[in-house]
């Protein structure tokens, strides 16, 4: 089961106390104060892992508490400090204060950690307190409380290629006939609830990830259909494939499916409508107006784009596509590795 968003709670340990007390031993003629210090409560900390991607684990366990800090005790013993908990979290996933939204930290990376919620520091024992003129101090302080906050989680998916485009143009038989991924495939609307990622091999130990984003139909962005809840995930790739069917058998004009998708990528996040995209005409098995293969080339030449034709039932064009998304993920990375240059330079 995929699930992208949850709400936790994490709680701190609170410090321990410091304690009051005076040595009391046979030949120490004057006994001073011997009160020990409160340890500190243990923190909470957010984890990136790559062995997650989901946070189902997070739905049903959605309390997180550290370890308190021990109480001091006397002859100067220190209270021993709580232990910290970890929550691990999918790469990719993002950390917002629930109440009032703001962004707290972006996972990534794996390995990258989040102090979600910072421990109480340990209360001093009365020895702290000894002064010339106070040699007996009958006073301690208390642990501070640790930390308590709610947040809100959110998954963003990091794939390097995004698959787009109406429901039943494609997308989950390509993904399966490209990459080791199995989604549930059939020939009705929303086949596809949750996204699915798979990985393509190019041989030589390369590869590249793939996400195929459900629920994209005219008012995605505003919450049609499956909506916007999945939208956030193509923001982080890097490269969009654009899946149309040209065949007749869905009753809609291809141009016109390209266009709306396009609509509501922009509409969603403008930034997404300028994202390196290739059109990719599909189920060419099924062409019987060989019209519609060529408005919908006619439409992505104009406006610039790669366009490309496949029938992943019969494998046509399959190796043809994955040989032009690695190259096209080669001259973005490229790219960017020029725009970090001249910042560099810059800098």
């Amino acid at each position: 089961m995929f699930i992208d968003r949850v709400k936790i709670r994490v709680k701190a340990g609170d410090g321990g106390n410091g304690v009051t007390a005076f040595r009391r031993e046979k030949f120490v003629p004057r006994g001073g104060p011997s009160g020990g210090d409160g340890g500190a409560g243990g923190s909470v900390w957010l984890e990136a892992t790559e062995g997650l991607n989901t946070l189902l684990h997070l739905r049903y366990n959605p309390e997180h508490k550290a370890e308190r800090g021990r109480h001091g005790e006397g002859s100067n013993r220190h209270g021993k400090d709580g232990d910290e908990a970890i929550v691990q979290v999918p790469v990719g996933t993002q950390i917002f204060d629930a109440e009032s939204g703001d962004l707290l930290f972006d996972f990534t990376e794996a390995g990258q950690r989040f102090l979600a919620a910072k421990g109480g520091k340990g209360g001093w024992g009365n020895q702290h307190f000894a002064t010339p003129t106070r040699r007996a101090p009958k006073f301690h302080y208390t642990g501070r409380p640790g930390d308590e906050k709610e947040l809100q989680l959110e998954l963003k998916l990091i794939a390097d290629v995004g698959l787009v485009g109406f429901p039943n143009a494609g997308k989950s038989t390509l993904i399966s006939v490209i990459s080791a991924a199995k989604p549930k495939i059939a020939d009705y609307p929303f086949t596809t609830l949750e996204p699915n990622l798979g990985v393509v091999d190019l041989g030589d130990f390369k590869t590249f990830v793939v996400a195929d984003i459900p629920g994209l139909i005219e008012g995605a962005s505003e919450g049609a259909g499956l909506g916007d809840r999945f939208l956030r995930h193509v923001e982080r790739t890097k490269l969009m494939l654009h899946l149309v069917d040209v065949s007749s058998i869905s009753g809609r004009d291809p141009v016109e499916d390209y266009e709306i998708i396009n609509r509501e990528l922009a509409n969603y996040n403008e930034d997404l409508a300028e994202r390196p995209q290739i059109v990719v005409a599909t189920k060419l098995d099924a062409l019987d107006e060989p019209e519609r293969l060529e408005s919908l080339r006619a439409r992505a030449k104009q406006d610039g784009k790669d366009f490309l034709e496949i029938s992943a039932v019969t494998n046509q064009g399959t190796k043809e596509l994955v040989s032009a998304v690695a190259k096209k993920l080669a001259e973005i990375k490229e790219t960017e590795m020029e725009i970090d240059l001249n910042q560099e330079g810059d800098n």
